[in-house]
């Protein structure tokens, strides 16, 4: 047995047991649950009704019945005050209880506002990112986007005289005495129904008991005996025993592994309630920070540190041990990336992927990389403010993705599809050195096992190719998405396009209501139209490069991003027959000289040879 398979398998199987108690299965549901939702000012009961709609709530008058107390009429109601929605709470995925709703994005709506205004932070944007297909910045206009927002149906091991529950969104002025306080429920209570949360954080959702449309407190239903449920206990007695002697198993085997090799395999932390629970881990040339590093590193994760913001987490700047770092912060809920970061980047080292520098599982999940002082691909792209890059450095970039590409595809072992390949994966150094970044689990598969995804379509939209949606994965969906940013350093377009007169010869998708028609070309569709011609090419030029390229250089650029975004994944070249294409191109623009013919003739051939 191997130690770092071994100590990276025990801390899945661990870190998953913790994601299960962050958000655990679920096997029944209740009927209701209840949103406390800040009403911003300008908003009545029947935008919130609208918003929340869902089969408990249709009108607003749905939501009076259960605000008598405080509300009486339903005209009259108090900006910055508190109303409780009513919505169903179901068991999503099996997996954790919540009501998914469906929102319809108004013009100038984001995820941000998705989240704080019109949902009253009973969501977040990373949970709207994870849950959608668009990205953060590129959201259609009435488009609709999936909002869950998480519910409880009580506990039976801290009352059973409360069984309908508050979702209940902290903010800055909320205290665990002031929300006793207001519910006339005990502190202590409130604390065992929200175990190891800090009330006084200012965000995040805690669950509060609530009362019903006749104000008074539901208690748990009566607990039905089944011969299924004696089963159930009796296979849970025997999994833990299972559980236990796997556990003497392990414990045997690192005692050895410590003894036989000196090393320090089994660490301990305390979690928020005091609780001391060991882990093991076994990871090697990744050293492991302690949380008290990292939050001196970043001032205890202070906003003036933040540089990044994913669908996992959040990224800080910080200097450990004399580098600099960027640090990402995960929620115990993603458990699967970390891992599938932390086995990816330790067992593969190119020049062309970031680097990971070490880990953390102290208070939350920490992955450290190397700092990339020029953030990602998309910044000096299609921010305005920022010096344009070159050409030359341009092509660089792209030589250094597809060399990254290739190594993962062939030359790592296992090999990988990394599946969600885009410029804002890209990171570039302070001499513009580019690296792919975020290998998380739902974006990487081993290609030994990736003819059909049977778990859900993952990437980003705009560089998806037509398979995906049939779930076929292959390297080639690395190859296309590659395509789309090759068009990208070209033009400095955003991988979706929004049309601002439609025209009925374009290929593009429409995004319809009953008012109005919006259309969306992706940039694959743009170049395939506007890109046929050395004219239309040109116009396709980022402007910011003014004169300072060769047409003929964009033209083989051009030709080899359609060759690697061709519908038929067949038809697209292998990332060995791309590098050696853009290091002829590259070539071409140190030596000076522009031939025409030979940088991209060899690609088909090479492809067909391999």
């Amino acid at each position: 047995m191997k130690p770092i398979k071994f100590g990276l398998s025990f801390l899945f199987l661990l870190l998953a047991s913790k994601s299960f108690i962050a958000e655990s299965k679920c096997s029944k549901t209740c009927d209701l649950a209840l949103a406390s939702y800040t009403i911003p000012v300008g908003v009545d009961l029947a935008y919130i009704s609208n918003t929340m709609q869902s089969k408990v709530v249709s009108k607003r008058e749905d939501i009076l019945i259960y605000n008598s107390d405080t509300m009486s009429n339903p005209d009259v109601i108090l900006s910055h005050s508190r109303v409780n929605v009513p919505f169903p709470c179901d068991c999503i995925n099996d997996e954790f209880l919540g009501h998914t709703f469906l929102y319809e994005v108004q013009l100038g709506d984001n995820y941000d506002s998705i989240a704080e205004l019109n949902f009253s932070n009973l969501t977040t944007v990373e949970r709207l990112e994870r849950d959608n297909v668009y990205t953060r910045n590129n959201i259609p206009d009435f488009a609709k986007v999936n909002v869950t927002v998480n519910c409880s149906c009580g506990n039976r091991e801290v009352s059973k005289d409360y069984g309908l529950f508050i979702t209940y969104p902290l903010n800055s002025e909320d205290t665990l005495e002031s929300i006793a306080k207001d519910t006339n429920l005990e502190a202590d209570l409130l604390q065992r129904y929200n175990p190891g949360v800090d009330f006084s954080q200012g965000f995040g959702l805690v669950f509060i008991p609530g009362k019903d449309v006749n104000g008074v407190y539901v208690p748990l239903p009566p607990r039905k005996e089944s011969h299924l449920a004696r089963g159930l206990v009796i296979a849970g007695i025997s999994f833990g025993g299972i559980c236990m002697l796997l556990l003497l198993a392990i414990c045997i085997y690192v005692r050895y592994f410590r003894k036989k090799n000196g090393k320090k395999s089994m660490f301990s932390t305390k979690d928020a309630n005091g609780d001391t629970g060991s882990k093991f881990i076994v990871v090697k040339k990744s050293p492991e920070f302690s949380f008290i590093e990292l939050a001196n590193a970043t001032d205890n994760f202070s906003l003036a540190k933040k540089i990044g913001h994913g669908g996992f987490g959040e990224v800080y700047y910080g200097e450990l041990r004399g580098k600099k770092t960027a640090i990402k912060k995960m929620k115990m809920q993603a458990t699967r990336e970390f891992l599938a970061e932390l086995k990816v980047l330790t067992s593969v080292h190119h020049c062309n992927l970031v680097h990971l520098i070490g880990y953390c599982v102290e208070e939350s999940l920490f992955l450290v990389y190397e700092y990339m002082d020029n953030g990602n691909l998309s910044q000096p792209l299609h921010n305005s403010e920022r010096e344009p890059m070159s050409w030359s450095t341009r092509l660089r970039i792209a030589l250094d993705v597809a060399r990254g590409l290739e190594y993962i595809h062939d030359h790592s072992v296992p090999v990988y599809i990394h599946r969600d390949i885009k410029s804002d994966n890209i990171l570039l150094n302070e001499n513009f050195t580019a690296k792919i970044a975020d290998f998380g689990l739902t974006k990487l598969t081993d290609v030994a096992s990736s003819t059909r995804n049977t778990d859900h379509v993952a990437g980003t939209f705009g560089y998806m190719p037509p398979e995906n949606a049939y779930g076929h994965i292959s390297r080639k969906v690395d190859v296309y998405a590659f395509g789309v940013v090759l068009y990208q350093l070209i033009s400095a377009k955003e991988a979706v396009i929004k049309i601002d007169k439609p025209s009925a010869e374009f290929k593009s998708f429409e995004i319809k209501t009953d008012e109005s028609i919006d259309e969306y070309k992706s940039l694959v569709a743009l170049f395939d139209e506007e890109g046929d011609s050395i004219e239309g090419l040109r116009k396709m030029v980022d402007p910011r490069l003014g004169d300072n390229y060769s047409i003929d250089s964009i033209n083989k650029m051009a030709q080899l991003a359609k060759d690697c975004t061709n519908r038929d994944p067949k038809g697209r070249p292998r990332m060995r027959a791309v590098v050696v294409s853009l290091m002829k191109l590259n070539s071409s623009i140190d030596d000076g000289s522009m031939r025409s013919s030979e940088a991209l003739s060899p690609i088909k051939e090479l492809d067909e040879q391999n």
